[in-house]
């Protein structure tokens, strides 16, 4: 395979999609990870790419598009886990994990497991999509509770999420970054995208409304700009492995999500919840 090589989640939309088309651009061979058949379609057949379809509120769907993009690719030089968004209903999934949490976290944590072999094998880096979020709304995190069974709301949910996205960062550099893997999570800024639209969330008329104007929303091709530059850059060099990045810049994220301990916490709690998946592993 010619090339450098980039797995992205998310693909089809938003900052995915603008990240594809920008790699595509500069020569990487790209999988079009996204949801939506039709739409996962059109993007990587503009680009000439593979596409893949896989429903994140089904672990057993992340499982068969690992099994997929092991056969078809060889090496992988950058995963970029950017799938994600916010539920009108904080419904469980058929997994039994609260929607928002499977979504965004476990399912990108299985998929990273999953691929974890070629990753190492590839030197790879893992690029998380986190958010600002984490801080304005992330502040109630419960590493005992990551279902929220005991607090019910979408938002708080979200900025969990986002808190879990900056956690597994740090724990897959402390974890295997001496073994040459490296990862990084960032905030793409407040980006024009198709979030939370169809939700009862007050984000819905703050992203789908002229209220958006007032936000000063970016256009997504500004928001995928540090996801290119963190896929592109080589690490030690460019970027630090296991550090939280906004407009490509280093930059301290929350408390908790500095805390060392929660980090290994929330490992140990992700890999607990995809062990049916994990067993007999690929």
């Amino acid at each position: 395979m010619e090339g450098r090589v980039a797995l992205i989640t998310g693909a089809s939309d938003g900052v995915g999609e603008q990240a594809a088309r920008a790699l595509a651009a500069r020569g990487w061979t790209v999988g079009v990870i996204g949801r939506t058949e039709s739409k996962a379609r059109r993007i990587a057949d503009e680009l000439g790419m593979p596409f893949y379809v896989a429903d994140f509120a089904s672990l057993s769907a992340v499982r068969e598009l690992a099994l997929r993009l092991r056969a078809d690719f060889p090496r992988v030089d950058v995963l970029a886990n950017n799938a994600g968004g916010i539920f009108s209903r904080q419904a469980r999934t058929a997994d039994g994990h609260e929607i928002t949490h499977q979504v965004n976290h476990l399912a990108h944590f299985l998929l990273t497991r999953l691929m974890l072999d070629r990753l190492l094998e590839s030197r790879a880096a893992v690029v998380n999509t986190s958010s600002v979020a984490h801080k304005l709304i992330g502040f109630n995190f419960d590493v005992n509770d990551l279902d929220m069974r005991r607090h019910r709301s979408q938002h708080l949910a979200y900025g969990n999420a986002k808190l879990c996205n900056i956690l597994f960062s740090s724990e897959l550099h402390r974890r295997f970054h001496a073994a040459g893997l490296s990862a990084a999570s960032f905030h793409p800024g407040m980006v024009a995208t198709s979030f939370a639209r169809g939700t009862a969330s007050p984000m819905n008329l703050f992203y789908h409304t002229g209220l958006r104007r007032l936000l000063g929303l970016i256009p997504p091709e500004e928001g995928a700009d540090t996801l290119v530059w963190l896929a592109e850059g080589t690490p030690g060099r460019d970027w630090e492995s296991g550090k939280y990045y906004v407009r490509r810049k280093e930059t301290t994220p929350s408390r908790k999500a500095r805390d060392a301990g929660l980090a290994r916490a929330l490992w140990e709690k992700s890999e607990a919840a995809c062990a049916p998946f994990l067993a007999g592993a690929l």
